[in-house]
């Protein structure tokens, strides 16, 4: 037996993979997405998302991906993994994903490839959208400005590439080493943790989806995730997970602040005195 037998769940609830089955429509969320579809559709060319480690800026950009209609939309999302990245390697990244076939080799004729595949998708009466995760570590004058050149590429109806940019504070500063890139932020949006309401809703929710009940967690027990999380996503996730095994271990039901402040402690979020 395991916690997921001893509590009643189908599945892990709290796990911090995405997984579009769990996701919470928060107010704050419902309308960043709304902002988000709005500066796509108008072909406002670049919209930022903005929010702290944890926040579920990758949630959103992952949702936003889904609600994008294939029919309508040519879109994709780049996860930057690591901040050596060249212009020439994300010309070449951007080219791929738009569906151009047999990327040239030379950065002037890849441009050339991007033109005129952003330009086969607006006579197809679609809009390119070119989502991008962790932009802050594309901490580079140089890639700023090859971003700049992209967006200048438009109609009378807007731009031909749109961009969203979900990064962490820092973006802010990349943005800057580009002053006329930082002019072109159509939309900004910057999340917020939860609130307590909204992170007591986020954990009955995913423990609904998972198959269990409101019963599992006492409400002084979700008060202290709270607490402890700050109304932080990912860090609910983490407190909630842990609870469930320590719960599950001391054949709790269930679940009080004590577990909850005893996870505390191991996690590192609660000093000892």
């Amino acid at each position: 037996m395991d916690y997921l037998e001893f509590y009643g769940l189908r599945e892990h609830p709290f796990s911090n993979v995405v997984d579009n089955r769990f996701y919470y429509n928060s107010a704050q969320h419902s309308e960043a997405l709304t902002r988000l579809r709005y500066a796509i559709d108008r072909r406002l060319g670049l919209a930022v998302v903005i929010g702290d480690i944890g926040t579920g800026k990758t949630t959103l950009a992952r949702r936003l991906l889904e609600e994008l209609d294939e029919s309508k939309y040519e879109a994709t999302l780049l996860v930057v993994i690591h901040s050596s990245v060249s212009s020439d390697w994300l010309l070449r990244k951007f080219a791929l994903q738009l569906g151009v076939v047999d990327v040239a080799d030379d950065k002037v004729d890849i441009i050339g490839q991007i033109y005129q595949r952003l330009h086969e998708i607006y006579s197809a009466d679609k809009k390119a959208a070119i989502l991008i995760d962790e932009v802050q570590m594309l901490n580079s004058r140089e890639l700023m400005e090859e971003f700049r050149g992209l967006l200048n590429i438009e109609t009378p109806e807007g731009k031909l590439a749109n961009f969203v940019f979900f990064g962490l504070p820092e973006l802010d500063e990349v943005l800057s080493l580009d002053e006329p890139l930082k002019q072109r932020v159509a939309v900004r949006i910057k999340l917020e943790p939860f609130s307590e309401d909204n992170s007591i809703e986020y954990i009955l929710h995913r423990m609904h989806v998972a198959g269990g009940g409101d019963e599992i967690f006492s409400q002084d027990a979700l008060r202290e995730v709270y607490r402890y999380s700050k109304g932080i996503p990912r860090l609910i996730n983490t407190i909630c997970d842990n609870a469930l095994l320590e719960g599950y271990l001391l054949k709790k039901k269930p679940i009080d602040r004590n577990i909850i402040e005893t996870v505390a402690v191991d996690l590192g979020l609660r000093e000892v005195h």
